[in-house]
């Protein structure tokens, strides 16, 4: 059920361009480890990569309960466009929350389609330990920041035109970090090649190196020492993002798989027939379903403005841990087929298998809803 008719518009819209612009293109681009910047420009342009903003800085004021469902829609056509559309939105974020007045200028140009942003937080020797991150920014003589150390594992790390750049400029632990907001092409900010990864090729991430790159003064996001705190914020509603990234997943290779157990037939009857095929996509359908309703109820207390932080966390666990089980479970509804190129099942189980690292793992998920409840 959609809150609105706009709603239902939406996505239609999304549907529309999931069959005019993304349809047949993913296994090409895999293949061929190629970002599809002119795809997600496209989307931007049709105003999908600013849609939880507000209308006066350039967004679409949608509810992420509905900004979720059409990440899911855009997951079920091809992964990488939704996750590139889920990392642009969290980025988008620091500027928006705790931006002065001179940097949420810039927030129609990073709404608007034409601008793609990264999200610098995880370090060689730490990603799930955020706040012990070794980048560190030290102020200079011309009253601006110059940063040094590596970032890790960053999604459009060399295709982004901003960069938010988490580093320390102050005492060990958390309240000493700060974020940034660097441009493309800012000197000593060097993107890596890319990584080369078990699946989502087309959206490799990259190391960047900071290598005295210069930001000035008037580029630091919110307060100084805010930085983990800005971060942390954004996390918990990227990892709404990265959930409905696995719904939309999982839903396409349950589709995927129904079609084939009807049209492949064994001892003269289609293998959907037997019982062993049926209770498979049986508790594909349910897991599914089990994963988007934990999810839209995040997205509903995130959208009444209370806290959501743990089911958020409960989301992002379950539905990734889902689609795991979801994209095994199709490649074994294909059999042989299911393990060769020519069907996208395989192409969706090594999909499957980052969205359980990625905005947190799952292990953290797990340390977050256990903390939460310890503390009651």
């Amino acid at each position: 059920m959609l809150p609105t008719a706009e709603a239902h518009d939406l996505l239609d819209l999304t549907r529309e361009l999931c069959e005019r612009e993304l349809a047949g293109k993913a296994a090409d681009y895999e293949a061929r480890g190629e970002f599809p910047r002119e795809v997600i420009r496209t989307i931007g342009r049709s105003g999908l990569l600013g849609l939880p903003y507000p209308e006066e800085v350039g967004g679409a004021a949608q509810p992420y309960e509905v900004y979720l469902q059409v990440l899911e829609t855009l997951a079920g056509s091809w992964l990488a466009i939704a996750e590139a559309v889920s990392v642009h939105t969290l980025a988008c974020y620091p500027v928006y929350a705790h931006g002065s007045e001179r940097l949420r200028k810039l927030l129609p140009d990073m709404l608007g389609g034409e601008l793609l942003g990264a999200y610098c937080l995880s370090e060689p020797q730490g990603g799930s330990d955020a706040a012990a991150l070794q980048t560190r920014a030290t102020r200079d003589d011309e009253d601006g920041w110059v940063v040094n150390g590596a970032k890790a594992w960053i999604t459009h790390g060399r295709d982004a035109d901003f960069y938010n750049i988490f580093a320390r400029t102050g005492e060990a632990g958390a309240r000493g970090i700060s974020c940034l907001l660097a441009d493309a092409g800012t000197p000593g900010l060097e993107p890596q090649k890319a990584e080369r990864l078990m699946g989502l090729r087309s959206s490799a991430p990259s190391q960047i190196v900071f290598d005295n790159c210069r930001v000035d003064a008037d580029r630091l996001v919110g307060a100084e020492g805010t930085g983990f705190t800005i971060a942390m914020e954004a996390l918990d509603a990227g990892r709404l993002g990265i959930a409905a990234c696995a719904v939309g997943l999982a839903q396409a290779a349950l589709d995927y798989s129904v079609s084939y157990a009807r049209e492949r037939h064994q001892f003269g009857r289609p293998i959907a027939d037997f019982q062993g095929v049926g209770f498979m996509l049986a508790d594909m359908a349910t897991q599914i379903s089990a994963a988007r309703a934990l999810l839209l109820s995040a997205a509903r207390l995130k959208d009444a403005g209370r806290p959501f932080s743990t089911e958020a966390a409960k989301a992002k666990l379950f539905a990734t841990d889902m689609a795991m089980r979801v994209t095994t479970d199709a490649v074994q509804v294909l059999g042989g087929s299911g393990y060769v190129s020519d069907h996208p099942a395989e192409r969706w189980f090594r999909e499957a298998k980052v969205l359980q690292i990625v905005e947190g793992t799952n292990q953290i998920q797990r340390l977050v809803i256990s903390r939460a409840l310890v503390k009651g």
